[in-house]
């Protein structure tokens, strides 16, 4: 990757015309006295990615940044002036009984003909990036058992099946103790059973089970699809071993063996860019993610709904103070009405937590110049690019159709990766201002720098540097198209990203609101 060192020069970036504040672009920001142009001076030294006053902002009055309103100034705040997180109050989210349904609908774009893949085609339709070996379990009790026949599957039977990219477990802590009367136990329940079901996975992954548990491994395989030729033989409890450890360790090496021999057979296929399922996602955001990054993945968004893919964009938290932009592009009155409830339930859930969306902004978030959820929410929302919202897929669920989706899920990183695995992600974009080494090991990670300064010193886990746009290097139509092309290179296996190279995996989170018994 070849970086440019920025450019000395103060810079700020102003997004709309109505911003009373603008970003300080520069590496190092700028110190007190520096003339920032139109006569605009800095009265105070300002950090990188932090927010100056561009005019004079009054006590009470609106701070605007991308055209809407991110805080009310709690005290007179001169033009040139810092415009610091205590500085704001925080504006209340949009009403949602008074949200517009469907009242600017994008048209579509013109379709994008002739882009293609190689991926690996599964019995349900889906195409996978991946070849994985998945072996899921049905609750924690067999985690142990399972990492150690995982390590020997890795060793022992994977030189022998050179067309299989490796083994995954899915681990996790649900599957017993929990009240399954309970209505919100579905969430946890379908996360499982449609992780089992990703198409990296082959659509289906082997199930290793206890016996005795609440979730029953007959409720994760799909008897219908890709699982229905594995029959019992993709199933094993551990309670079934007659012979101690040693035996369910060697019965779950039998039962990987005869998946990987149907693994093996496969080869890549030429696949139209259609068959990608995109998950995007932001992590250790800073005030440069609705700038640079989030901006790019956003017109990389609308060309691959306009080549007839699947791209999803998710975090509640995240999405819920830019609302009323989400559901007057939502397709149909019923796409925003879904968008509404999934909304509403989540207000609802962090209500019975004595909490609210505020909550979401991190310390890191602050110290990359976000000042309030509301600030990171606008920024966010920018990588679900300019399309019609075509479906909301409930936490959980597998995505339907294709097109631009809302994957309702919290804004954690590692329950919202799962959820997006669930619903059926082969492909996974996420954008860093802070940095962070996350990854994923049932889909590759794209991971895309907010600014070139995390790009310079995290050469080798930063993918993609989106500094450019800040520098003058990249418009983001360009690195739009550059991010199109590598989606479908990586897909391909022609390119695989850092998160993939080292094996950074993180753990799979479920989103288990039910309660505990």
């Amino acid at each position: 990757m070849s970086l440019s060192p920025s450019v000395d020069r103060p810079r700020l970036v102003r997004l709309h015309a109505t911003d009373n504040v603008g970003v300080v672009v520069n590496d190092r920001g700028v110190a007190a006295g520096t003339a920032l142009g139109d006569g605009l001076v800095a009265l105070e030294a300002i950090p990188p990615s932090h927010k100056v006053a561009l005019e004079p902002i009054t006590e009470g009055a609106a701070v605007r940044r991308y055209g809407e309103v991110i805080g009310w100034a709690r005290r007179d705040l001169p033009a040139g002036s810092w415009v610091k997180e205590a500085d704001l109050d925080l504006p209340t989210p949009p009403t949602l009984d008074s949200l517009p349904k469907s009242t600017a609908v994008p048209a579509p774009g013109e379709p994008l003909e002739g882009y293609t893949f190689e991926g690996y085609r599964n019995a349900d339709g889906s195409v996978g990036t991946r070849n994985l070996l998945g072996i899921t379990t049905t609750v924690q009790c067999v985690t142990g058992v399972l990492e150690h026949a995982v390590k020997r599957i890795r060793t022992e039977l994977l030189p022998r099946y050179p067309h299989v990219d490796d083994v995954v477990a899915l681990t996790h802590s649900f599957g017993c103790g929990v009240a399954f009367d309970s209505k919100d136990v579905q969430i946890p329940i379908r996360t499982v059973r449609n992780l089992a079901r990703n198409p990296n996975l082959g659509g289906q992954a082997l199930v290793v089970g206890l016996g005795c548990e609440m979730l029953r491994p007959e409720q994760i395989v799909d008897r219908e699809g890709a699982g229905a030729d594995l029959g019992d033989s993709g199933l094993y409890r551990l309670q079934e071993s007659q012979t101690g450890f040693a035996g369910m360790i060697e019965q779950i090496l039998a039962m990987a063996q005869r998946r990987l021999e149907i693994l093996d057979r496969r080869r890549r296929e030429t696949c139209p860019a259609s068959a990608l399922v995109l998950g995007m996602q932001c992590g250790g955001s800073d005030a440069f993610s609705g700038i640079t990054a989030n901006p790019a993945l956003g017109f990389a968004s609308d060309l691959l709904v306009r080549a007839g893919a699947t791209v999803m964009f998710s975090e509640v938290t995240e999405v819920r103070d830019a609302a009323h932009l989400l559901t007057a592009r939502s397709e149909t009155e019923a796409v925003a009405q879904a968008l509404i409830d999934e909304m509403e339930w989540y207000d609802r859930y962090l209500e019975r937590g004595q909490s609210d969306r505020s909550a979401n902004t991190s310390p890191g978030n602050k110290a990359g110049g976000l000042s309030n959820i509301v600030e990171k929410a606008l920024g966010a929302t920018v990588k679900s690019g300019t399309s019609a919202i075509r479906a909301v897929i409930g936490p959980g669920e597998r995505a339907q159709g294709n097109g631009l989706q809302f994957c309702a899920t919290p804004a954690g990183d590692f329950v919202c990766g799962t959820l997006q695995l669930a619903a059926g992600m082969n492909l996974h974009v996420f954008t860093t201002g802070r940095g962070t080494p996350y990854g994923l090991a049932m889909a590759p990670v794209i991971k895309v720098s907010t600014r070139t300064d995390l790009a310079r010193r995290w050469p080798d886990l930063i993918d993609i540097d989106a500094g450019r746009i800040a520098t003058g290097e990249r418009t983001v139509l360009e690195l739009g198209w550059e991010l199109f092309h590598y989606y479908l290179d990586v897909a391909s296996g022609r390119k695989k990203p850092w998160a993939e190279v080292h094996r950074l995996h993180n753990d799979l989170v479920l989103f288990n609101p039910a309660p505990l018994t």
